[in-house]
């Protein structure tokens, strides 16, 4: 069951390479700021995605988040991208996370999360994550 959201982030794309010509496949890296629970943290995200033989992306990666006072939890992530007319590629799937945190992100620990995201043109990223119970 779809529970409550529990991120939001706004960003930029920092960086990609080219890891294969066949497929082909790419690494993308991500700097972005937000909240996790109405917590101020800055998230980033490095993630390979490959191009299947429909066109469709298949993305796996992994993420760390921390607050301003240094609390951090990880996780990793899969999902599927659809570019669109615009250049934009729409990202759908789940994050596994967790944290040794016992203080403000304690909640993220073991907690199973399904996000959409978005990147453009010219590189702005977003995404928002809901807890999947």
């Amino acid at each position: 069951m779809l529970g409550e959201q529990v991120s939001e982030f706004n960003g930029k794309i920092t960086g990609q390479r080219v890891l294969d010509v066949e497929g082909p496949t790419m690494e993308t890296s991500v700097a972005a700021s937000g909240n996790l629970k109405g917590i101020q943290a800055s998230e980033t995200i490095t993630f390979m995605a490959k191009v299947t033989s429909n066109g469709i992306l298949h993305g796996v990666g992994n993420g760390i988040v921390m607050t301003a006072d240094g609390e951090m939890a990880t996780y990793t992530g899969e999902g599927i991208g659809r570019m669109d007319s615009t250049g934009s590629i729409n990202w759908r799937g789940s994050i596994f996370c967790k944290t040794s945190s016992n203080g403000k992100l304690a909640f993220f620990n073991n907690l199973v999360g399904v996000f959409e995201a978005q990147s453009d043109a010219n590189g702005n990223f977003s995404d928002k994550t809901w807890e999947w119970k």
